[in-house]
């Protein structure tokens, strides 16, 4: 079964104001998510990356990248040519797949060198321990070791456990967080409530409706694509960066 899951049933964003530009983003990338999310019976076989959009659109999507030296929920320089923005969950089991089998291949491709950055938004969509396994690797975050939490979440079979509190300390644990008590707090604290927000209101004023979905420099890509069309997408968007 699919991933994918609308923001129906879960607490929604304000309303924000937004640009034109960014009001087409959102029908565009909302649509194209959803396709490339569906279950397999339903979506087209080899869903591919959307297409570039209109100008003024991919310039809006491209000013997303955050870009802060001190963000603790991404790796790369901040100055790299491509920035990929992930909008993922920690119970969907694609963006599971995708954490495991391309964003390693990833990293060592494009990250190592110089040439991609990717920065991690959380955006839960599948209930209360979504919203929990989210705070808690802000919260991992917040001692250096979200990258770690990140990999033991999306361990292969992690998902079934759940993330109950007990669950999410085992987990931190797991990911080497060295002070257990500051994270019990932080998981808890306004702090993590308001990054989680501003993560999924960003994710909510540019359509995305499922996860995992990302942006290539502006660029949307849906679902768990293969490394393929990552890749593809990379090279283009480097391309582009050096004219």
């Amino acid at each position: 079964m699919s991933s994918s899951k609308t923001k129906a049933g879960t607490s929604p964003a304000k309303p924000l104001l937004i640009s034109a530009g960014v009001a087409l983003a959102a029908v565009t990338l909302g649509l194209v998510s959803w396709q490339a999310t569906a279950p397999a019976d339903k979506a087209a076989a080899g869903s591919a990356p959307a297409a570039a959009p209109r100008s003024d659109t991919s310039a809006a999507l491209r000013a997303l990248a955050r870009r802060e030296p001190g963000d603790k929920l991404a790796v790369g320089r901040p100055d790299a040519p491509v920035v990929l923005i992930e909008y993922s969950d920690f119970k969907c089991g694609y963006c599971g797949k995708f954490a495991r089998d391309t964003e390693p291949e990833l990293v060592k491709k494009y990250v190592d060198n110089g040439t991609l950055r990717i920065e991690w938004r959380n955006f839960p969509i599948f209930g209360a321990e979504s919203e929990a396994a989210a705070r808690a690797a802000w919260a991992a975050g917040r001692q250096d070791r979200f990258a770690a939490f990140h990999a033991a979440a999306y361990a292969d079979g992690s998902k079934e456990k759940g993330f109950a509190e007990p669950r999410l300390l085992e987990l931190a644990r797991e990911a080497g967080v060295p002070d257990i008590e500051r994270f019990k707090t932080d998981m808890a604290g306004e702090e993590a409530a308001a990054a989680l927000k501003k993560d999924q209101e960003e994710g909510y004023r540019i359509g995305v409706t499922s996860t995992p979905s990302f942006l290539v420099n502006g660029r949307p890509i849906a679902g768990a694509q293969p490394l393929g069309a990552f890749t593809a997408a990379i090279e283009q968007a480097r391309a582009a960066a050096e004219q």
